[in-house]
């Protein structure tokens, strides 16, 4: 087979660097560099160089082995929103020796030698770098119209960055914004190596103002592709931003306009696995993977971790698939689609129903009987897999599934958390209740549930957003505890090393920044509280959603 289960994977700790100070090496011409007014001249004279290079400031998102470490964990900001649902209650992975993401499961990513918590420094902090040096390609009076919607773009880039730092390396906003968060990694820092960090709320006032530009430059702007940025992906982040920092009528507001004109997935169409193509309507932003890009390193993109249907994966080679806690699946009504979305304790799913999947010589499986399908490249899946994300073919060696980054769901849910906590619960529901009656549970009450409505709109987040990126951040934004477990062992799925609860406050639930970066940079306080959990600490913990 193309993956050798029987080599168990010990390199996980090494030490590599990544230094805010020497960022420059993630962007192009590390040497013989041209001088800023060259570039600004050279984009003016030949619009294309700006392009291709604007291009390029979208590949760090996603491509597999961007850092050239040739590991099945590196593939950018898709890695780090792999590890962000990992790190949380509602997704986990067998403690195995093949499992390169234990690190997220057991908490122990806060080692600063590791390569994990490396590359998800790296990453967007190399995008942060790439669209500095972009943006000094363009001299004060740009008046392109196209380089100025690429300068838009730029900024919701970094603004994008910044903020999955901030999630990252402090608390909520709210309660925190005067707490030290990241340094800032821009050309007008007179010192580098001595680059303090600076608050949560300095950092939120560069990605407001990034998003406020964005948005104002974006007006009237025609994207080429979903991969790329237009005014409603603009407004979608800032709505994102506002809802951070609290700014709920505002991100109400916001969540609106982006999701303008899009619909949701419907129920006949998120009776399957899906959620793998750019084009999909209710998609507004998205990773567009392409086969070219995937052969780069196939292990390292999202289909051979999350999607559970690849034939050329570790999710599938070594039984490591990514399932959903238990806790948070069985209170999921049985007449809603999304229960489907995962297998049962007894490897079911009505998602399974007129599916083949082909292995040519080693046979097929059609049906529910996909589950118990084993060959040299797939194991049988195990209770709780996820079937939400989907492959075409199944089986596919190919891994170019592409990956959703913004959907028009998350903005209904954003409208409904947002009204409803500006004052006005009555026009959240009602948000809230159209969209899952519509599109997932016709049954749908959201006071069934038993839960306050902002509890209620948590646990729809959890469930409709699971395995895109949002669950540890929502966590501790809503300054709840991490509860994998309701006391007992058996109360859950989770594997007994990454079996325990974790208090809202713990510092533990914050990134420790890199060796490289703390002897490179003088000026940062590192984050040092809290404690490496311990199996089955805290079992009394509760989060309101699944108790």
């Amino acid at each position: 087979m193309k993956l050798n289960r029987y080599i168990p994977v010990l390199i996980a700790g090494l030490v590599l660097s990544a230094s805010c100070t020497d960022m420059n090496k993630f962007v192009p011409a590390e040497s013989g560099r041209l001088l800023k007014t060259q570039v600004q001249e050279t984009n003016a004279a030949v619009p294309s160089r700006a392009a291709a290079s604007f291009s390029g400031l979208f590949s760090i998102i996603g491509q597999p082995n961007y850092f050239g470490y040739g590991t099945p964990d590196d593939f950018g900001v898709l890695m780090m929103l792999f590890c962000t649902d990992l790190e949380s209650a509602d997704a986990t992975a067998s403690d195995n020796n093949y499992n390169w993401f234990s690190v997220c499961g057991e908490l122990s990513s806060r080692n600063a030698n590791y390569r994990n918590p490396v590359i998800r420094y790296k990453a967007p902090y190399g995008i942060i770098a790439a669209v500095n040096d972009f943006l000094a390609g363009f001299g004060e009076d740009v008046e392109d119209p196209e380089s100025i919607a690429m300068i838009a773009q730029a900024k919701v880039l970094r603004a994008y960055s910044y903020m999955l730092l901030a999630n990252d390396f402090q608390f909520n906003y709210t309660n925190h914004k005067s707490d030290p968060c990241v340094p800032i990694c821009s050309p007008d820092v007179e010192d580098p190596t001595n680059n303090p960090r600076a608050t949560v709320e300095e950092i939120y006032n560069i990605i407001m103002s990034d998003l406020n530009d964005a948005v104002t430059n974006l007006e009237g702007y025609t994207r080429s592709s979903k991969k790329f940025i237009d005014q409603q992906v603009a407004y979608g982040m800032r709505a994102r931003a506002n809802l951070n920092m609290g700014n709920y009528a505002a991100a109400a507001a916001d969540a609106e306009k982006a999701a303008s004109g899009y619909t949701p997935a419907s129920i006949a169409e998120v009776s399957k696995p899906t959620f793998q193509d750019i084009s999909e309507h209710n998609w507004i932003w998205g990773y567009d993977m392409t086969a070219d890009e995937a052969t780069k390193f196939k292990y390292a993109t999202t289909s051979s971790w999350l999607r559970s249907f690849s034939g050329w994966a570790y999710a599938a080679g070594t039984a490591t698939y990514t399932c959903i806690n238990k806790i948070l699946y069985d209170k999921i009504p049985a007449t809603d689609v999304r229960k489907g979305w995962w297998l049962d304790e007894n490897l079911y799913s009505p998602l399974l129903d007129g599916l083949t999947w082909s292995a040519g010589d080693a046979g097929s499986a059609t049906g529910q009987a996909i589950a118990d399908f084993e060959y040299d490249d797939k194991l049988a899946f195990v209770p709780y897999t996820n079937v939400k994300f989907g492959c075409t073919p199944l089986g596919t060696t190919d891994n170019a599934e592409d990956m959703p980054l913004m959907r028009v769901e998350e903005m209904i849910l954003i409208q409904a958390e947002g009204y409803a906590k500006s004052g006005n619960e009555a026009k959240g529901r009602q948000i809230l209740e159209d969209f899952v009656k519509t599109y997932r549970d016709p049954s749908y009450s959201a006071a069934a549930g038993g839960r306050s409505f902002a509890d209620e709109v948590w646990f729809q987040r959890r469930v409709e957003l699971w395995g895109e990126g949002f669950a540890i951040h929502d966590t501790k934004r809503l300054n709840k505890p991490l509860v994998r477990f309701l006391g007992t062992p058996s109360s859950t799925n989770v594997s007994p090393a990454f079996r325990f609860n974790v208090a809202a406050d713990d510092g533990w639930l914050l990134l420790r920044f890199s060796n490289a970066e703390l002897n490179t940079n003088f000026g940062i306080i590192d984050n040092t509280n809290g404690e490496l959990p311990k199996m089955d600490q805290n079992p009394t913990l509760r989060d309101g959603v699944t108790d």
